[in-house]
């Protein structure tokens, strides 16, 4: 059993030599290696290890998710759409903040939800724990993930599904300190009433078997201190938060927050890709007035969703960090050089739409266990006092059949990229006959990372093309700050520790060094940059060379710089960014909670306004 994992890397070692010299260029990112291990190890790895207990229970898991998928009567194919429809509001995007965005908006006015991507419900690769890795590793045309790789080299997924991020992620619930609250310029009692009103649908309190007790153990054995217990809160020292998946495994989706809506002022649209944001010059008015929206359907077929006439009416983009900056650049609002160069007509001169793009750097170390571990996604966490995070996942299954599906999968990557694909379909084949031969069905192990705090390295996004569908070019500039840099040495100094406590003991080989797990890390290559000898001496290095994001990347629309301190873009009338593309920093341990909770907080102010302008008489 002590050689177990060595077989393991044995496997990953045998495979890279091959890929190695079977494949195209060092310049060729899309080699089938790179894409093996990025795709199903790293995002396997880092986020979740199901157990052969959720294995044996999949299909009764299956059965149960089925059952208790809500019965949406508004949620609607955008093939169904009319061809011109008029609405109070146009949402774009129902994803994290999207979805209680629309949910409290359609309380007290006709709301339409456009969602580029399908429907959570239904599809066990989401629903449930038992298949979370497959959604991730999915890289065909109508995934729920959108894979991207940023300038920096970083293998990175957006979401393309009803939920957003919450419908991939590994779950983690936990709020925003109140500093972050205040800075925001946030009402403190209507924040936490949001977020108790989010919490009611989708937060649970998890299980805390061993290998997470340990965890939590280790992590006040070497200082991290004090123990908080269970608790949504953001506060120095070990805490267990909370999770978005049910004790049956089920995950419960910002979809899930569509049960607050009134069924009859909402609309949603599902495979419904928006294409631009229309404007107009009205008699009277300095500023642009956005005005409607043309989408696509599945077939092609291209619909507009135009606003009521009344003065409060508002178009709200809430396609998220990538998504939001991208479709105002292809709308007409962004950087004017840039826009004129892809051919766009200039709404407005915005050059700071785009920047300050930051995604948190996440580093970590898988650990081999001598002993079974639970299943058991992110549940623990450190909160440091320099900044760094400290968490852990762990129970793994290598099921390879989908090995087999490797090379399909590869060419409809190169179909997408346009790359010439060298390696043969027999190759292919034998690579994933040997993955499958030499590594056991169940390997016990976890993996502990660390994501620093802000982040304060920062960079931007601009547009390869036309194309909402096509991602645009990201940069993010890991660890361009050197004080970035330093939380994540002392992160990783705290890993060690962890490591070698006492209470985490018995879940590490006596005979196997933290070096070792290093040199592990260091020789995968789980992302594009450049490699040094040194990252496996060289904490500085390791950080840098073996950097991996953790998708919580925010910016492009930040406040005071593309929205005011009411989400309104400056410079044009009736349209708003609400999500996490207007944040300077990632609010705590894990966005999505604050997220969520600010598509609800925002949608009663914009709710509270327009009763007001309405009692005022104001409409139009």
């Amino acid at each position: 059993m002590g050689l177990e994992w060595w077989r393991l890397l044995e496997a990953f070692v045998v495979v890279f030599l091959f890929f190695h010299s079977s494949c195209c260029s060092d310049k060729d990112y899309t080699r089938p290696f790179y894409l093996f291990i990025i795709i199903y190890f790293n995002m396997l790895l880092i986020h979740a290890w199901i157990d052969q207990y959720y294995l044996v229970n999949k299909f009764l898991i299956i059965k149960m998710s089925l059952c208790a998928a809500p019965n949406y009567m508004f949620v609607k194919e955008a093939t169904s759409a009319p061809a011109v429809t008029y609405y109070d509001y146009i949402i774009i995007g129902g994803g994290t903040s999207g979805c209680p965005l629309a949910a409290t908006l359609s309380q007290n006015a006709a709301v339409l939800l456009l969602e580029r991507g399908g429907s959570p419900y239904g599809n066990p690769n989401i629903t449930n724990l038992a298949n979370f890795a497959s959604t991730l590793s999915d890289i065909s045309p109508g995934s729920p993930s959108q894979q991207f790789i940023s300038e920096d080299g970083v293998y990175n997924v957006r979401a393309r599904v009803l939920g957003g991020g919450s419908a991939l992620n590994a779950g983690f619930y936990t709020r925003a300190t109140a500093a972050y609250v205040k800075q925001a310029g946030w009402n403190g009692t209507a924040v936490n009433m949001s977020y108790e009103w989010v919490e009611k649908k989708v937060a649970f309190e998890p299980p805390m078997l061993e290998w997470q007790s340990a965890v939590r153990d280790g992590l006040v054995e070497v200082g991290i201190l004090p123990y908080n217990g269970f608790t949504y809160k953001h506060m120095y020292g070990t805490k267990v938060g909370g999770t978005i998946f049910d004790r049956q495994g089920h995950r419960h989706t910002a979809a899930d927050l569509l049960d607050y809506a009134d069924p009859k002022r909402i609309t949603v649209y599902l495979h419904a890709t928006v294409y631009k944001i229309l404007f107009r010059s009205n008699r009277g008015k300095s500023r642009p007035e956005a005005y409607g929206v043309v989408y696509k359907d599945a077939n092609g077929v291209l619909h507009r969703a135009n606003l009521n006439t009344h003065a409060e009416s508002e178009i709200i983009l809430s396609a998220g960090a990538i998504g939001s900056p991208q479709l105002l650049m292809l709308s007409g609002v962004g950087p004017a050089d840039h826009l004129r160069a892809h051919g766009i007509k200039v709404v407005v001169d915005q050059p700071m739409v785009g920047q300050g793009m930051a995604d948190n750097p996440m580093n970590a170390l898988f650990v081999p266990s001598p002993l079974p571990v639970e299943v058991s996604l992110i549940q623990v966490v450190g909160i440091t006092r320099f900044d760094s995070y400290i968490e852990a996942a762990s129970g793994m299954s290598f099921a390879y059949s989908w090995a087999r599906t490797l090379h399909q999968n590869y060419e409809l990557f190169l179909n997408k990229t346009g790359r010439s694909f060298t390696v043969p379909t027999e190759a292919m084949t034998k690579a994933a006959d040997t993955l499958n031969a030499v590594i056991n069905t169940t390997i016990r192990g976890g993996v502990i990372l660390e994501k620093i705090m802000g982040p304060i390295s920062t960079g931007h996004l601009q547009l390869r093309n036309t194309n909402p569908d096509d991602n645009p070019e990201v940069t993010f500039n890991y660890f361009k700050e050197p004080q970035d840099l330093n939380r994540c040495v002392e992160g990783m100094k705290t890993i060690i520790n962890l490591i070698n406590s006492k209470a985490f003991s018995k879940f590490k080989y006596s005979t196997t060094p933290v070096q070792a797990l290093i040199d592990l890390m260091v020789s995968l290559p789980v992302n594009l940059r450049p490699k040094h000898p040194s990252a496996a001496i060289s904490l500085e290095q390791f950080c840098i060379d073996t950097v991996m994001t953790i998708w919580h990347y925010h910016g492009g629309c930040q406040v005071g710089k593309v929205v005011d301190h009411e989400y309104k873009v400056i410079g044009v009338d009736s349209l708003r960014v609400i999500d996490g593309s207007t944040f300077y920093n990632s609010p705590g341990t894990n966005p999505q909670a604050t997220v969520m909770m600010l598509g609800r907080y925002m949608g009663r102010r914009i709710l509270s306004q327009r009763y007001s302008n309405f009692k005022k008489g104001k409409t139009t």
